[in-house]
């Protein structure tokens, strides 16, 4: 996992499409990913879930370490 458009970031973003943080956790960022799996728990109930879920994607696709 080298960078953005690596096969890491890929693989990362397409496991938080599924559930949100899963793509951090994979990068290991273990508190990055319990903040966005819990927040977008949360928001769901609000029908603002989608946002925390967007950026859960958006960031284990750009990530570099």
């Amino acid at each position: 996992m080298n960078g953005q458009g690596s096969t890491g970031n890929v693989i990362a973003a397409l496991a938080s499409f599924f559930i949100p943080g899963l793509g951090q956790l994979l990068q290991g960022r273990v508190l990055a990913a319990l903040i966005q799996f819990v927040m977008a728990g949360i928001l769901w109930f609000l029908w603002l879930g989608w946002l925390v879920h967007l950026w859960s994607i958006i960031d284990a696709a750009r990530w570099r370490p």
